[in-house]
This record gives structure tokens, C-alpha cells and sequence, in this order.
């Protein structure tokens, strides 16, 4: 099945039993393109004797520890086909995994992230604030997750400004221009989780109380990057839904879950509060004793698959975090597919979101 075949059907409309055949055909193609393209993938396949004759669902196939773009440049094209080079967030000292992206791959991510986030924001461009500083987006051949996110955000924005100076300080008259330009239009906001805390939310506070407010109840929020470091400081999802409400008026907050392994195939959370699998992609619970498939409602580690990834072998990933399926077809949000809960990272593994990584620097 070709990719263009998958983005003609709605993300969201396709029960378990047709989503796992869409899967289990386009995955076996790419783990096939993978094998004769990628001569470390192909020794990896061979080192486990896999044959694709026993491949019965996408669940058989095999997956890569994300740790190991860390250590090894994976590419399924010739180094004159790479277009993009991504690095994921690390802290100092931290290797940083590298992912290299053909003018193919680099589309189908994007055209991915637009029929994605259009099923919670509408097909119309907003008016975009974006929760960060202008700096962050430098060399576009080369950059990392943050900036990455950014990028693939700003798509959905009209006309752009970023609420952050190059200090990290709200520029509060740029903000109050932009809000009085666009008063009474539906406003896109985007940003790193901690980053939203730590500059935007305590800094409307603090204005707040000097009598300065500022009215985003017509906007819609979505952010990411990880939730170690709020959780540290006892501030949980819901607190920090109402917190922003009580501050600004903000009601409409989407976290994603994402990775830049797997850049496009994001995971939004619905009106419920439940983290979705788009029929792009999908989430598989293993138990990290045996790595076998564990039930709903059972914590486990977290396997990513994607139908995007021609450039790299990166279709079928082993992550580090912890997570529980929830559900499967049934969320009230009405859309089909897998919905689920992240744990957060497994113990000892490396902070590495945008968010956790950026926080432990600050």
C-alpha cells in the first residue's frame, strides 16, 4: 500500500481489524525497503533470522531501541538524497540521535502532521503565538526537535509572532498588539510544556496581579515535550488545565506525544483527555520482561510504528517511556483507533523531550 493511499483516508475512521491490515501490509513493505536498502538494518534482520513468511500482523515485526540512532547513522538513500538532517532534544553532554530525511519522507511528515492536527483545529489557518523564542529555529537543514515541533506547527498559523524575546522574557506589548489585531478570531497557540509554565503562565500570573490581563479564551492550545519536570513540581495535567484557564481564559489545551524518530506521526489528545494513534501509526504495550504484547489496562513499555519512514529504518521503534492502552475504538470523542496514557520515562532511561531537556538546563 502507498503512502498517498493511507493520507486519502480519515485519520481517525478505521476500526482495529481494518487498521491492522493497513498496517501490517504498509509495515512489511518498509521493513522489506529497510532490509535491502540499509546494510546495518539488513545485518540487524539477518542477526535474528527474521523471514518474513512469519510475519502474520505488524506486531511480528521487528523493532529498534530508540536509543540506537544515538550510535548509529541508520539512512535507506544515498547521502546526496538527504535533504534534512533531525536531532532529538538532549541535555549537555547527552549523544543525540540523528535521523536523515529524503524530499519524500520529509513531505509525507508534514502532509501527516496536517491531517492529523486538522481533526482538532479545523482546516483553516489561525492567527499562531508561538510560546518560544525566534532563535531556536536556525540552520534548516539541520536542526533539532524544538525547533522541529516549531517548524511543523507554524504551518497551521496565519500570521506569527513569538510571545518570547531571545532572553526568554514574554514580550508582553508585542502579545497585547497581536491579541487587540485579532480579537474575536479563533487564535492557535503553540509551545513546550515547561516552557508554557515557567515563561507564559507565571508570567501572565505575576501581570495579573499588577492588574494586566489578557484574554485567550478563544484559543486553542497544543503542546508537548514531556511532563517529568511539572510533575517534580507537583503540577498535573488537570492543574495545569485550570491553572491557564483561571489565568487567561485558556480552555482548549491538546497535548501530543511524539518523538523525532518519528517526526509527523503524532499522538493528540481528544476533548476526553485520551492520547489518540491516527490510522498513520500506532502504539503496542510490551511487557519489559519478555516483551510480550500486554493487555489493555496493563503498564508496559511503549513501541511506536509509523507508516512514514522511506529514508531510515525508523517504521518500528522500542522507546523508553512507559504507558497503558486505555481503550481501543470506544473513546466517547468518538474517534477510532487506540487511545492511551504515558507513565513517563522508564527508570534510569535519559530525559530527552523538549520539554524535560530544556527544564533540566534551566
Amino acid at each position: 500500500m502507498t503512502f498517498d493511499e493511507i493520507l486519502n483516508i480519515p485519520p481517525y475512521s478505521l476500526k482495529e481489524e481494518e487498521k491492522a491490515k493497513l498496517l501490517t501490509e504498509r509495515l512489511t513493505e518498509l521493513t522489506r525497503l529497510h532490509q535491502e536498502k540499509c546494510p546495518e538494518y539488513k545485518k540487524m534482520l539477518s542477526a535474528i533470522n527474521y523471514d518474513e513468511k512469519n510475519v502474520k500482523s505488524y506486531k511480528d515485526l521487528p523493532f529498534l531501541p530508540v536509543r540506537l540512532f544515538k550510535d548509529m547513522e541508520l539512512k535507506s538513500v544515498n547521502q546526496d538524497e538527504i535533504v534534512k538532517t533531525m536531532t532529538s532534544s538532549g541535555t549537555t553532554g547527552q549523544a543525540v540521535s540523528k535521523i536523515y530525511l529524503d524530499r519524500t519522507t520529509s513531505a509525507n511528515q508534514q502532509k501527516t502532521m496536517v491531517k492529523i492536527v486538522s481533526e482538532f483545529t479545523g482546516s483553516v489557518r489561525m492567527p499562531m503565538i508561538i510560546i518560544d523564542c525566534p532563535s531556536v529555529i536556525k540552520d534548516r537543514a539541520m536542526f533539532s526537535a524544538r525547533g522541529a515541533g516549531i517548524l511543523g506547527f507554524s504551518i497551521f498559523g496565519a500570521k506569527k509572532i513569538y510571545a518570547l524575546n531571545d532572553e526568554m522574557k514574554l514580550d508582553v506589548e508585542a502579545l497585547k498588539e497581536f491579541l487587540e489585531t485579532y480579537k474575536g478570531q479563533k487564535i492557535l497557540l503553540f509551545g513546550f510544556t515547561f516552557m508554557i509554565w515557567q515563561h507564559f503562565y507565571k508570567e501572565l500570573l505575576r501581570l495579573k496581579d499588577e492588574g494586566i490581563t489578557f484574554d485567550l479564551s478563544n484559543g486553542v492550545l497544543i503542546h508537548g515535550g514531556g511532563w517529568k519536570k511539572l510533575i517534580s513540581e507537583a503540577v498535573s495535567h488537570d492543574e495545569f488545565h485550570k491553572r491557564l484557564n483561571d489565568v487567561c481564559g485558556l480552555h482548549d489545551i491538546h497535548d501530543y506525544y511524539g518523538m523525532v524518530e518519528q517526526t509527523g506521526c503524532i499522538y493528540m489528545e481528544c476533548e476526553c483527555g485520551h492520547l489518540h494513534a491516527s490510522n498513520f501509526s500506532d502504539v503496542i504495550i510490551r511487557r519489559p520482561i519478555d516483551y510480550s504484547e500486554a493487555d489493555i489496562g496493563e503498564t508496559g513499555v511503549i513501541q511506536v510504528v509509523s507508516t512514514i519512514p522511506e529514508s531510515y529504518p525508523g517504521h518500528s521503534l522500542l522507546t523508553e517511556d512507559e504507558g497503558v492502552i486505555e481503550g481501543i475504538d470506544d473513546c466517547p470523542c468518538g474517534r477510532k483507533g487506540k487511545y492511551f496514557k504515558i507513565h513517563g520515562r522508564l527508570k534510569n532511561a535519559e530525559i530527552r523531550g523538549c520539554s524535560d531537556t530544556y527544564a533540566t538546563k534551566f
